[in-house]
């Protein structure tokens, strides 16, 4: 026999970890955990069993929490925070300790996440643990700089966290790291299967002298999650499936709480012709096989091209058959145990519900006993197969073909989650000209499953929203400092119906570029303050907001134009209203009795600001432990509908639309309702300022009856309310219908004429980060 034929014949012998270090820290703990509040474990309550999927062994018993428990963590956290928020040194030098102890019982966390979550040590040991380390390490960096570099910005509070089962310890700290790093206090729930490594890290931050009450731990089901969702928090951060974000989302609305959402997805994997298959295929196991695929940026959807498909799906099976699954304690293995039964008994459900294409399951061997599911591929699936659109969450790989780039972009789009995607190509013009055009927040070029605490991770559509890592990630744990005050009611006036101008005048919409009579035909009179009738406006309804929407999708080339040429057309819309002030100003006054020409100027003043922003609002290179960059992009959200202040008539409606359009955003603005003549008469600026159609549209009518059918509308990606109307419950309740972002005032007054109406935090929320990573080197 050669030296060749006795390594291709040669078998892996075990290479088992020992989890005595483990078991004994569990039986120093005496297997019973309470829950962790205000810096001490409880007594236990009542428990439940958290087992090892691998064996089915009882690790130990865990408290399931009570609303004694929630309240109890919560009142603790809101004691600590003030004083947690004061200093950031002393915030950094706490998060420096808890990282100095992970890694100093780094193997201990490592063997009690496998036990306890089943994955593979190797993985547990290589990748969760340390870029656990590395959050805490980077956001001590953060606590350290917050106050030099956000010195307008300020803690929210006390945050409620909610974490998944597949990655109890890293999104553990995804979560605490950068919500201690800003000042505020927690109060977390990891997931039921999955909560030893969080007590464990609960017992580490006594070591590195957390201050009471900073960090609590409250164990559970999603009963717990519930009443922590519910419970007197200032924010809401929760991973984990998109049905139970979305009901978060309902549950949140109108409470004025800060929410963020990372869930489900169903990430495309592209490989062109011209890839390298070998590197191809080992990042594919890595995309989909990593953690038995259960992880919500896997990437369980193959888009291969055409003309090497069959090799490539060839060469594929041949190397999931030397997939080893088995003890995910033994540091050989590939492939560990699904977390619990009842999601083994979901995935199998699943697969063996499938009847089209060809299903291939690896030829490893499968333990007996335990959760366990072999890797499977299942090929010539149609787009619109169920699981080719369904997150299944466990081992299992979805493949299909295409012939053309744009048709591998059609089909990776065609989901509605937008989490992550993965394309590989030796052509690098290729490769970055598809990444932009991929409807995810994480884009992966020639690589997959790259992390960093520096660069933002998360999701669009249905995969979430919000940012974790960088500093966007910290800036969903701060808000801008100072108080508000409550937003009146703006009522618009009466008066005698009698028209005053001998021609009477009825305004229309604005809708793709064109003026429209409202769909159901009906006006609104607009009086001035001594009843002076001043015309009328249409009422816009449903189908005048469907007729927007679809004159938004056909101005989608807007957000490819260049911020200088958006530049350009902001410039000439601020000439066109300098012409014009005078008439402007006028309108103002007659509407409002005053304030006209102040309003007109400021309004100047805002065009010319977000004109020399739309060039300038630039990403970034984040600075990640890689051979390569990982750039932070910003895009547009998509599609805006936003109901204008009412108070301010001009200057509102330009302060929300210039920074939406300006970031690439088409936008549907329902004008202030008691004052919208001056929104009328700035459609005609449109029309002469080069705006092409459809970019903005404007309607007029009720806030009340117009609101809920843009936050219902599935083709609006965003819905921003500062109307003076209370709507900010509704449309954050239907806005869950498709998780649309929002925006909305609570109630609480914004002065338009001051730095409060302008500025980052309006270009925040007209983009979103995509992070592109793209190593290199040979």
């Amino acid at each position: 026999m050669t030296v060749k034929e006795i390594f291709e014949t040669m078998d892996y012998g075990p290479a088992p970890e020992s989890a005595s270090e483990a078991l004994a820290w569990l039986v120093d703990m005496g297997d019973r955990f309470g829950c962790f509040i205000d810096g001490a474990f409880t007594k236990p309550g009542k428990t439940f069993e958290s087992k090892n999927p691998a064996t089915g062994n009882v690790l130990a018993h865990v408290t399931q929490a009570t609303q004694s428990d929630i309240d109890a963590a919560v009142k603790a956290a809101r004691k600590a925070q003030p004083a947690w928020a004061k200093d950031g040194h002393a915030r950094a030098r706490v998060l420096y300790a808890i990282a100095r102890l992970l890694q100093k019982h780094s193997r201990l966390f490592a063997v009690l996440e496998t036990l306890d979550n089943g994955k593979p040590i190797r993985e547990s040991r290589d990748i969760d643990v340390p870029l656990a380390i590395r959050h805490f390490y980077h956001h001590a960096g953060y606590a350290q700089l917050m106050e030099a570099e956000q010195p307008d910005r300020e803690a929210i509070g006390v945050c409620g966290q909610i974490v998944p089962w597949n990655f109890p310890l890293l999104m553990l700290s995804w979560k605490i790291a950068p919500a201690l790093a800003a000042g505020n206090t927690v109060v977390l729930k990891p997931a039921e299967y999955t909560s030893l490594t969080a007590l464990l890290f609960a017992d580490i931050c006594r070591q590195a002298g957390v201050p009471k009450g900073v960090v609590n731990i409250v164990t559970g089901d999603g009963d717990v999650g519930e009443m922590l969702v519910n419970a007197e928090v200032d924010k809401v951060a929760f991973t984990g499936s998109t049905a139970v974000g979305r009901r978060i989302r309902e549950a949140t609305a109108g409470t004025g709480k800060s929410l963020t959402l990372e869930l489900g997805g169903k990430s495309p994997y592209i490989v062109f012709d011209d890839a390298d298959i070998d590197s191809a295929i080992e990042g594919l196991v890595d995309a989909i096989w990593f953690n038995g695929g259960q992880v919500c940026c896997a990437g369980s959807r193959l888009l291969v091209q055409e003309g090497i498909a069959e090799a490539f799906y060839a060469r594929l099976r041949e190397r999931m058959d030397k997939l080893r699954i088995g003890d995910p304690l033994d540091k050989c293995i590939d492939v560990g145990a699904i977390v619990d039964l009842v999601q083994l008994d979901t995935i199998t459900r699943l697969v063996d519900g499938n009847t089209e294409g060809e299903t291939y399951r690896a030829a490893g061997a499968v333990p007996a006993s335990g959760c366990f599911y072999p890797p499977t591929l299942i090929t010539g699936l149609s787009s619109s197969a169920r699981l080719m659109q369904e997150e299944i969450f466990g081992p299992v790989l979805v493949a299909t073909t295409f012939r053309t780039p744009d048709e591998a972009v059609q089909l990776a789009n065609n989901t509605r989650y937008g989490l992550a995607a993965t394309l590989w190509s030796e052509n690098v013009n290729l490769a970055l000209g598809i990444a932009p055009r991929l409807t995810a927040g994480v884009v992966w070029v020639n690589g997959t499953n790259m992390f960093d605490a520096a660069a933002p991770f998360g999701g669009v559509r249905e995969s979430g929203f919000g940012r974790e890592g960088g500093w966007e990630g910290l800036s969903a744990y701060t808000r801008p400092k100072g108080s508000t005050t409550a937003l009146k009611r703006v009522a618009a006036f009466e008066g005698d119906p009698a028209p005053t101008d001998p021609l009477d005048r009825t305004a229309k919409l604005y809708i793709g570029g064109k003026q429209a009579r409202p769909d159901g035909g009906y006006s609104t009179a607009i009086h001035g303050p001594k009843g002076k009738l001043l015309g009328h406006v249409g009422a816009a309804n449903r189908k005048d907001i469907r007729n927007a929407v679809e004159a938004m999708n056909a101005a989608a080339g807007w957000s490819k134009t260049t911020g200088h040429l958006r530049a350009q057309i902001l410039y000439y819309l601020a000439e066109n209203l300098f012409a014009r002030g005078e008439e402007f100003a006028a309108r103002i006054d007659a509407m409002c009795g005053k304030g006209g020409a102040k309003e007109v100027d400021l309004s100047i003043r805002r065009l010319f600001t977000y004109a020399a922003w739309a060039d300038k609002y630039d990403g970034v290179a984040k600075g990640v432990p890689i051979r390569g960059m990982a750039l932070a992009l910003k895009e547009p959200v998509g599609k805006i509908g936003v109901l204008c202040p009412d108070e301010a008539p001009l200057l509102g409606l330009v302060s929300v639309m210039a920074p939406a359009i300006a970031m690439g955003n088409r936008v549907t603005l329902v004008a202030s309702e008691p004052f919208p003549l001056a929104a009328t008469d700035f459609y005609q600026l449109l029309e002469t300022s080069d705006v092409p159609g459809g970019v903005v549209n404007i309607v007029t009518g009720s806030h009340e009856e117009l609101a809920p059918t843009l936050a219902d509308h599935l083709d609006v990606d965003a819905v921003w309310s500062f109307s003076s109307s209370d709507l900010s419950g509704g449309i954050e309740k239907r806005a869950a219908g498709n998780l649309k972002r929002t925006w909305v005032n609570h109630g609480k007054a914004r002065d338009w004429t001051t730095a409060e109406g302008e500025g980052a935090v309006f270009l925040d929320a007209a983009t979103e980060v995509k992070t592109v990573w793209v190593p290199y080197g040979e």
